[in-house]
């Protein structure tokens, strides 16, 4: 075998080597980078969810209120007559509170975090829903234990358990 051949095959295998080093190289960095990315987007924390503000001025009436409806520019008098008609026919009816049972009152929630809405008296009952910090709820009653109170949201009129002692009674 001449010098040259040799030389040939000795630079066609390194060639083979380099090529197969530079394509295994290739394939773990694309996955390597996303695999990163993945795992970069999921261990952000999802947004902190936001509750509707419950205050007692955004109880929402339970009655339909009517709604006028005012036609466009006409040129006759019939359509400004029957307008007229319609407003006077829409009045806004005032908002009624419900009437609590004696030994129910209203209270602040004074937990930051907020409270769980349980349908029963237990850390293992099923979660119905959530109030947020400083939100005013009606407390219709203690658990004979005192660990739980029956309170009713005044702008869902829905029932639920909260753990004791994170509310405080408002005075009125």
């Amino acid at each position: 075998m001449t010098k040259s051949i040799i030389l040939q095959r000795l630079s066609a295998t390194v060639q083979f080597i380099l090529g197969f080093l530079i394509g295994i190289s290739l394939i773990v960095g694309v996955t390597g980078s996303m695999v990163f990315v993945y795992y970069k987007k999921m261990s952000t924390l999802p947004k902190k969810p936001d509750f509707p503000i419950a205050s007692t001025e955004s109880i929402p009436n339970n009655t339909e209120s009517a709604t006028t409806i005012e036609p466009l520019e006409s040129n006759t008098t019939e359509d400004v007559e029957e307008a007229e008609i319609i407003t006077e026919e829409a009045e806004v009816e005032p908002e009624v509170e419900p009437e609590l049972p004696d030994s129910a009152y209203y209270a602040t929630v004074t937990w930051p975090q907020g409270l769980s809405l349980r349908a029963e008296p237990d850390l293992n009952s099923g979660r119905v829903g959530g109030i947020e910090f400083e939100s005013k709820i009606i407390i219709l009653e203690d658990s004979v234990d005192g660990k739980w109170q029956r309170v009713r949201l005044p702008w869902s009129q829905q029932e639920g358990w909260v753990k004791g002692g994170n509310t405080e009674r408002n005075s009125y």
